[in-house]
């Protein structure tokens, strides 16, 4: 199994903005973590940053034929991006929408994604172990 992490505007920071709400490891600290993890479930990830909407919309579009799923955090994306929700429903590839923190305990904007109705779940507020229990979900 072939799975995507895609992460999106201003994660490529983690580690050194919020810490109390995304922690102080790096982005590539928890991929390393990520792909040890899948490397266990005899998953092979690839990752991908980016902090321009068309490049993640790129991404999405080119897993078709190549990946078996698709893990994304697309951070502030995920409130208005319209772009990316018709990149993900134009793919038959089903996509898991993560967030490291609770969006729904934080302000009022963060409550809304416009991505959730065309993936095929969402996981949200466990941390880094958002993204593992995504690559779980591909495995049900």
């Amino acid at each position: 199994m072939n799975i995507l992490v895609v992460n999106g505007v201003n994660l490529n920071m983690t580690g050194r903005r919020e810490k109390g709400v995304y922690g102080t490891q790096t982005l590539r600290e928890i991929n390393d973590e990520i792909a040890s993890f899948a490397d266990k479930l005899g998953i092979t990830v690839k990752f991908f940053q980016s902090n321009l909407e068309g490049e993640i919309c790129t991404a999405i579009q080119s897993a078709e034929g190549k990946y078996d799923g698709i893990v994304l955090n697309a951070g502030a994306f995920t409130h208005y991006s319209y772009a990316i929700r018709d990149a993900i429903a134009s793919v038959s590839v089903p996509v898991v929408e993560v967030h490291m923190s609770n969006v729904h305990a934080r302000e009022e904007f963060r409550r809304n994604s416009v991505l959730t109705p065309v993936c095929k779940g969402e996981v949200l507020g466990f941390g880094k172990n958002s993204y593992i229990l995504a690559l779980e979900s591909f495995l049900l």
